[in-house]
């Protein structure tokens, strides 16, 4: 479930890509062009707020407030009666046992219990892991790093939609194999990949000279350092989260998690227009390398692995281990 919510996420991303290109292509005479790219947004916005007039809330919101028929009258709308009242049920004994196992008010004060803490850094880790091949700088700047390469502004906007097609497209493909291996397998080859290609795109600034050839050949590896991400970090790390925490820390912990996530994004793409300017494209992705590298040992020798193992487990595991 949370990797098809991730692959929502890129093929809205791939649609804002094609939209741009297009608006870019035909009205490419036009300075402020970029102003009818913003106002596009509206559009989804106003349909996404539209939407939201008519979504009832969730049935477990509902019981956990003791709106056992609301909850029952959502219900209904999905399923017939006798499922829906089946489901209510259901629904109220997993309120019941969170309500049980969670303390009534989880948060810093968790972090007393050394394992809690350990557990929480290894969460942390790995949300900044998901930043720190600068996947989202890529996204926010790929038109810019293109026009790097040596592509026309109207090119750079077309290959653009590029990084979206093969962003979907490593999604799927992770989805496809994730429960076929382990986790740590899964982010170990994609960060192999995404070093791999990180060091060729530094490697074809450099090397080559300016022309068609060098805009190519980074775009290639642009593109593949994409999908190789897509495929592992930027599905995985989303999935673990979700399978980390035990229900008492659960929220307050991956909402850190989130934060810090974020907050790495802000720094590295905030950044990375300076940083591309003051050492090249070249020097930028090296450093996005060694980054990675650090991911991957990360990967390798701390994060424990999530497949198949119940929350308990993974509780019972962090208890026992010496700091």
């Amino acid at each position: 479930m949370t990797g098809r919510n991730e692959i929502a996420i890129v093929v809205g991303q791939l649609a804002a890509f094609v939209v741009n290109a297009v608006i870019g292509t035909v009205w490419s005479d036009h300075a402020g062009v970029w102003r009818y790219m913003l106002a596009v947004q509206a559009v989804p916005a106003v349909a996404l707020f539209a939407g939201m007039l008519r979504m009832p809330e969730s049935p477990r919101w509902l019981l956990s407030r003791g709106r056992d028929d609301d909850a029952l009258a959502v219900l209904r709308q999905v399923r017939d009666p006798g499922r829906a009242a089946a489901e209510l049920l259901e629904v109220r004994e997993l309120v019941e046992q969170e309500r049980a196992e969670s303390p009534a008010r989880s948060g810093w004060s968790e972090l007393r219990l050394p394992w809690v803490r350990r557990l929480v850094l290894v969460g942390i880790g790995v949300a900044v892991v998901n930043q720190l091949g600068g996947i989202n700088a890529v996204m926010y700047y790929g038109t810019q790093l293109l026009r790097e390469s040596g592509f026309s502004g109207d090119v750079a906007l077309v290959a653009n939609v590029l990084n979206g097609v093969f962003s979907v497209a490593g999604m799927l493909i992770g989805l496809r194999v994730i429960n076929r291996v382990t986790r740590r397998s899964l982010l170990l080859v994609g960060l192999t990949g995404i070093i791999a290609s990180h060091l060729m795109i530094a490697l074809c600034s450099a090397a080559l000279p300016e022309g068609p050839g060098r805009s190519v050949a980074v775009t290639a590896f642009l593109v593949l350092f994409v999908g190789f991400n897509q495929a592992s970090v930027g599905l995985v790390c989303w999935v673990v989260l979700a399978e980390l925490f035990p229900l008492r820390v659960r929220g307050f912990a991956i909402g850190l998690c989130v934060f810090w996530n974020w907050t790495s994004n802000a720094v590295i793409s905030g950044f990375f227009p300076t940083v591309v300017a003051g050492i090249g494209v070249n020097g930028t992705f090296l450093v996005f390398a060694g980054l990675n590298v650090l991911s991957w040992l990360f990967v390798r020798f701390v994060l424990p692995e999530t497949r198949d193992r119940s929350l308990e487990q993974l509780e019972e595991d962090f208890r026992a281990a010496r700091a």
